[in-house]
């Protein structure tokens, strides 16, 4: 069975790319647009790992992020952030790599796999 990643960004074009990227290296996806979104398909998908852009509309990933590591069930997944802000390896502190958007696609991926196979 593929594992499954959770992409949270509120611009399609990249949620597309990174969809496209993910699918063509056998993952699964599943997508959400905004933090409500999110935390919602986080109980339902389960994912086994979460990109994360940092500015979206209403909440930001950082509150997303806090929210769910409050749940037990969901506190270790890994999370890749994938934004277009400057200094987002500061903005979760235990994001496992932060990619400035335009991101190098193999690079992610290499993330990805480091991430799920430890």
């Amino acid at each position: 069975m593929s594992r499954k990643i959770l992409i949270i960004d509120d611009d399609p074009y990249i949620v597309k790319y990174l969809e496209d990227i993910l699918q063509d290296d056998g993952f699964a996806t599943c997508t959400a647009s905004n933090v409500a979104d999110a935390l919602e398909l986080l109980k339902k998908e389960k994912p086994d790992l979460i990109t994360l852009d940092l500015e979206m509309p209403n909440e930001w990933g950082p509150r997303f992020y806090r929210k769910m590591i409050q749940d037990p069930e969901h506190n270790n997944v890994p999370v890749i952030v994938v934004s277009g802000l400057s200094g987002i390896h500061l903005a979760i502190k235990n994001a496992v790599a932060s990619f400035k958007k335009p991101f190098n696609p193999k690079e992610l991926l290499e993330a990805i796999h480091k991430a799920l196979d430890s």
